[in-house]
This record gives C-alpha cells, sequence and structure tokens, in this order.
C-alpha cells in the first residue's frame, strides 16, 4: 500500500479539491463531504443533476454518530455488512455539519462504510466523511479501474488513487431506513441477505416517482449506444453480450463471465460495455441473464442502459 499516494490524496482533499478513490464496487469521485466547495465540484465535474444527491463515506460507526440518528435495522446490518457494499438512508441530526449540496437539502443522508483497504487507510486519515458518487459522468457506465475514471475526465480530476480492479463491479445496494426497511436500489449485495439478518418484510422500491437516493434516475449506466434486451436474433455489426461463453466466438460476441458465475458477470459487467462502445459497435443485443442474485442487479442497470 503506498502511503505517499493516501498523504498526496489528503492533501488534495484538505484543499476542497476532488480526487477519485478505489471501493470494492466501483471508483468514487470525492470531496470534502462537509465542504460547500468540494461537493459543488463532483457535481460540475460529473454533470450531475443537483437533484441526485451524494453518498458519504465514513470510515466507522464512531464517524457517524455527529451525523445522522441511528435505529435498530441500521446497527444490526451494519454489524452484519460492514465495511462492505451496502448504503443506508438515515435521518441527519440538525446540527450536522454535511454539505446541503451534497443533500440536496433534505433532511437524509446516504451513508456507507466502504470495504477497500485503500480508501480505509484515507478515511481513516481524515477529519471529515468524503462524498463519493461514482467516478463517471453522470448517467453513463461506473468506472471500475482508474483508466475508466481517466477516460471520463482526462486532467479533469487532480489524482487518482490507485486500488485496482474493482473486487465486485456494481454499485452498492441502497436501503431506506427512515420508516420501514426499503431497497431504493439493487446492488453488489443481494437483498435476501438483508431480509434474513432483519427478519422482516423489505420492500424494494426500485423505481420511485421521488428521488430520495442516488441511483434512482432512469437512465443511468449507459454506454452510450443502444441496447435491446432479451434478443433472439443478432443483426450484422451489433455486439452481442452474453451470461456465459458459447462454443461459437465471433469478433462481436462477448462474454460476462466463463461459465454464468454471477458475481465474475458483475465484476466484468461496467469494463465489457466499455469495451463494446470503444469497439466501435453502434448497438448492443443481450442475451436472457438468469434474474435471479446478482442477476438482477445486472438486469436493473442493463434496463436502465437501455433508456437511450
Amino acid at each position: 500500500m503506498n502511503l505517499a499516494n493516501i498523504k498526496k490524496a489528503k492533501k488534495i482533499l484538505d484543499n476542497n479539491e476532488c480526487v477519485a478513490i478505489p471501493t470494492e464496487t466501483v471508483y468514487g469521485l470525492a470531496g470534502n463531504a462537509y465542504s460547500n466547495k468540494a461537493c459543488k465540484k463532483i457535481f460540475k465535474l460529473k454533470k450531475r443533476p443537483k437533484s441526485n444527491p451524494l453518498i458519504v463515506h465514513y470510515h466507522n460507526i464512531q464517524n457517524l454518530k455527529k451525523d445522522c440518528i441511528f435505529n435498530n435495522d441500521f446497527i444490526k446490518l451494519y454489524k452484519k455488512f460492514c465495511p462492505g457494499p451496502i448504503t443506508f438512508v438515515l435521518y441527519l441530526k440538525k446540527n450536522s455539519e454535511i454539505s446541503k449540496f451534497a443533500t440536496n437539502y433534505k433532511k437524509t443522508l446516504a451513508v456507507r462504510f466502504p470495504k477497500h483497504p485503500i480508501t480505509r487507510k484515507l478515511l481513516k486519515k481524515l477529519d471529515y466523511p468524503l462524498a463519493a458518487p461514482s467516478a463517471n459522468l453522470s448517467s453513463k457506465v461506473s468506472a471500475v479501474n482508474s483508466s475508466d475514471v481517466r477516460d471520463d475526465f482526462g486532467k479533469k480530476i487532480k489524482f487518482i488513487l490507485e486500488g485496482g480492479k474493482s473486487s465486485i463491479g456494481l454499485e452498492s445496494t441502497i436501503v431506506d431506513l427512515r420508516n420501514k426497511p426499503k431497497i431504493l436500489r439493487l446492488g453488489g449485495l443481494e437483498t435476501s441477505l438483508i431480509k434474513k439478518v432483519l427478519n422482516k418484510k423489505v420492500l424494494i422500491n426500485n423505481n420511485p416517482l421521488k428521488i430520495s437516493s442516488p441511483g434512482q434516475f432512469k437512465l443511468h449506466y449507459s454506454p452510450g449506444i443502444p441496447i435491446s434486451l432479451n434478443a433472439r436474433k443478432i443483426k450484422k455489426g451489433e455486439a452481442c453480450l452474453f451470461i456465459n461463453k458459447t462454443k461459437e466466438i465471433r469478433s462481436n460476441y462477448y462474454f460476462l463471465s466463463k461459465n454464468g458465475n454471477l458475481k465474475e458477470a458483475a465484476r466484468n459487467l461496467y469494463s465489457i460495455l466499455r469495451k463494446i462502445k470503444k469497439n466501435k459497435h453502434k448497438s448492443i443485443v443481450v442475451k436472457k441473464i438468469p434474474n435471479k442474485g446478482l442477476g438482477k442487479t445486472i438486469n436493473d442497470r442493463l434496463i436502465r442502459a437501455s433508456k437511450f
């Protein structure tokens, strides 16, 4: 682990500038969550709608105490899954210093405790949490390695903290814990595991009318070309995306995994969507992906990406 790079990232963040950070889900575009200046820069760099609030990253539960109100459901899920790919929507405390730009002037906050060791080391050194949405242009495919971040932003970002490829490759699962538990975004943690820990009904509200957390816009995760789902025919020049390798290999065939492994497929999804675009295909057809476990999240991302 390169401590010099962590120190460099800290110095830039202390000056209310933005850096890209690695997490186990996707790379994040990070800034001081207590700073209006830093949060404004995040929105500007990403070309992100101001109505789309930011997830704020903390090192541990102790750091969160001054900003949010806890409840029993949060404590249970934190103990079981954190640090990890789960984001909680909680009520803000009245005296919280979180920037109003990060919350879009709401009384709630989306919070997460990332697992990546480099980002955990960085968070431990800071006197503030990090607002960090995915490090990509708004509505486009998320970044799962540093080269993806460079492709989207070039030299507009001061520094990218290198952390290798994201191990999960899909954004965190967002659970609203303000009243009855509710999934607001499918993600890298399966909802069945959340239900098991809480031992109660968990609603899934993946397409709400009101935007109350990140990742709820209808068009999202798009490679910038049309996508058709559950395709049966492939037209000339189209890229075809499969869940597993087929006996027939063609230049326009792309495989998410060798044998239909959903974790491997999730990890490869965004990289392959970016690769298809770089290879100048005009559109993508997707062969059926099992709608179970992480397959549900993969399908969710592809559905949103297809609203082109």
